[in-house]
């Protein structure tokens, strides 16, 4: 009996996945250089003073019209020497704009309210967002305005982590795992997921759909505002596979972190809708088959297993391909116990409390 029920969900389970890794291969034309639109690239900083060097360098090193770019870095106030080594490299360069926000729009706080004070003096068509942990490709502007044809509102893009380690690795993996199934789904028109650290959209989209302040808070700010404009029901949003978008982005240093990272998306994800409850719900029973296959060991639930590891594997493997990452067997390994650990402990992390910590900053 295990083994059957086990079967049909890990049918439903392959099926899923399948419809998602298609969604997440679909091809959309682009712009020509010429048509590029202006482009206003922000960055949120707080306390990142061992990461926005880095990221600044990554970011004027983008190849894109100087005249149609700008790069504006918020200092969500920062303790450390972070804004010291933002004013000394920006010094002299004239795409680059530095700003502390003078005020609270609103009731936003943290991060949204860094982001909408950098929106509201931005001069760019399409705003574009990364993390000062991030590193991104010398194409990432270049390649994701390119797709900003007509109707397009909302543009999201790949971010790999560094996996020098087993460790860093699995969340390599979780990271495009994750981002192909929300590829998948946006581009049927159904969005699941995105993250803030690669994703962009029209400005005149975001205003139209009343900015953060008119944005119910949440602690994915991300992904409230791809909800926001999808609301407005007159505009394209998509999720193209592209290596030149690529961005990178520091792991978790720690299992804490990751606990903490996980708990803030978790508590996000409860607005996902009904077909995003379903698709985890799927991923939870498979998951938990896993677990139990042990106690009702016989060949076919072994066989059961495999195949949902395998599964996995043909949706991340294309998808690392196309984005010219290297898949490690390793941290492959690495990644489907810890995908097993969280997916089924998440629950029991997200609903007994919302109060979430992030960035030294408690959210309830």
């Amino acid at each position: 009996m295990f083994a059957l029920t086990f079967l049909v969900v890990l049918s439903i389970y392959f099926i899923v996945l399948v419809i998602l890794a298609l969604g997440a291969a679909k091809k959309y034309p682009k712009l020509s250089e010429k048509e590029m639109p202006r482009v206003s690239v922000i960055v949120a900083a707080r306390n990142e003073k061992e990461n926005i060097l880095d990221c600044l360098k990554s970011l004027d090193a983008l190849e894109y019209d100087n005249d149609k770019i700008e790069i504006i870095v918020v200092d969500d106030s920062s303790t450390d020497d972070t804004p010291k080594i933002i004013a000394e490299f920006i010094n002299g360069k004239e795409k680059f704009k530095s700003i502390v926000p003078g005020e609270s729009i609103g009731n936003l706080k943290g991060k949204a309210n860094a982001i909408a004070n950098a929106i509201r003096i931005s001069k760019g068509d399409v705003i574009m967002t990364t993390d000062a942990d991030c590193t991104v490709a010398p194409t990432w502007a270049k390649a994701i305005a390119s797709y900003y044809t007509k109707d397009v509102a909302f543009v999201g893009g790949y971010t790999t982590q560094h996996d020098d380690n087993a460790f860093n690795g699995m969340q390599a993996v979780d990271f495009i795992f994750m981002l192909a199934v929300a590829a998948g789904g946006m581009n049927y028109g159904i969005p699941l997921s995105c993250i803030g650290n690669n994703m962009s959209y029209l400005k005149k989209a975001y205003d139209e759909a009343g900015g953060y302040e008119n944005i119910e808070f949440s602690v994915t700010e991300d992904f409230q505002v791809l909800m926001a404009i999808r609301d407005l029901k007159k505009y394209k949003i998509i999720y193209p596979l592209d290596d030149g978008a690529l961005v990178t982005s520091k792991p978790c240093p720690n299992v804490k972190s990751i606990y903490r990272q996980k708990k803030r998306w978790g508590v996000g994800g409860l607005k996902s809708g009904f077909i995003g409850f379903a698709i985890m719900t799927i991923g939870y029973i498979a998951n938990l088959g896993i677990l139990l296959f042990p106690f009702f060991f016989t060949a076919v639930s072994l066989y059961l297993a495999a195949f949902k590891i395998i599964t996995d594997y043909f949706l991340v493997y294309p998808v690392l391909k196309k984005l010219k990452l290297e898949l490690r067997i390793k941290n492959f390994v690495a990644f489907e116990i810890y995908y097993l650990i969280y997916v089924l402990l998440l629950p029991f992390i997200v609903l007994p409390s919302k109060k979430v910590v992030w960035k030294g900053r408690e959210y309830i």
